[in-house]
């Protein structure tokens, strides 16, 4: 579930960047995604690994900030492991001042590496720039990628990119997830709660909406969608080809 805004009053806009924070110290975490926040980032925050992984199985995240040093699972297990799938941007944070960690993390495929303590300016400014590599057209494009197809359009997993024929068919954030996790059941069923995050009954009756306006987007009729199906007592499908 993605963090609440730290002000409680100012809500960010669908398409703002979406970045997923791991580090085991509470405070560090709630001051990070306070800052992030504060600097037009939407963040969802994790205390382990195993939380990461699920979160992840939830939402689409532009960067991953990574704490190397963590009970359990570390940093760098983690980022080998989405490195199996993925190209997000990870920027992996440290206390440890040994060289051999920053080329451990950079083996492993991570953009960047920053020691704790940090000048929090520096942080935006080194996630700005890999997330900026990282988007189409940027330098160190992903090589790889998933599409599926469903009638004349076509869905790029990895970059988030709906497509029909050579247009571009803009999506916000919350909706590039929505169908990032429908894409990825492969046709199969996927419930309201999944959709939703665990985000409880408010979040998942906001899930209607999203799929109705990705509807508008895709189906000649969005009354009787042929590809963004609802599934009764369950949730959504989609149909791919």
């Amino acid at each position: 579930m993605a963090s609440p805004s730290p002000r409680g009053s100012t809500e960010l806009p669908d398409h703002a960047p979406h970045i997923l924070v791991v580090d085991d110290d509470r405070r560090v975490r709630e001051l990070l995604a306070r800052f992030l926040f504060e600097q037009g980032f939407r963040v969802t925050s994790a205390g382990n690994v195993p939380e990461a992984r699920t979160k992840a199985q939830c939402f689409v995240f532009d960067a991953l900030v990574l704490d190397v040093m963590m009970p359990g699972e570390s940093g760098f297990d983690y980022a080998r492991e989405v490195r199996k799938s993925s190209r997000v941007p990870i920027l992996m944070l440290t206390a440890r001042s040994n060289p051999n960690d920053r080329v451990m993390g950079l083996e492993i495929g991570a953009d960047d590496y920053l020691p704790k303590p940090f000048e929090p300016r520096e942080l935006i400014l080194r996630l700005s720039n890999i997330i900026k590599r990282r988007s189409p057209g940027g330098e160190g494009q992903a090589v790889g990628h998933d599409t599926v197809t469903f009638g004349p359009f076509s869905y790029r997993i990895d970059r988030g990119e709906l497509r029909r024929a050579d247009e571009t068919i803009r999506i916000t954030e919350r909706e590039r997830e929505i169908l990032t996790i429908l894409a990825q059941a492969g046709g199969g069923n996927v419930e309201r709660e999944a959709l939703a995050g665990g985000g409880g009954l408010a979040a998942e009756r906001s899930i209607d909406v999203q799929i109705n306006r990705l509807r508008r987007k895709t189906e000649v009729d969005p009354a009787n969608p042929l590809f963004l199906q609802t599934v009764r007592g369950v949730g959504y499908r989609l149909a791919v080809d």
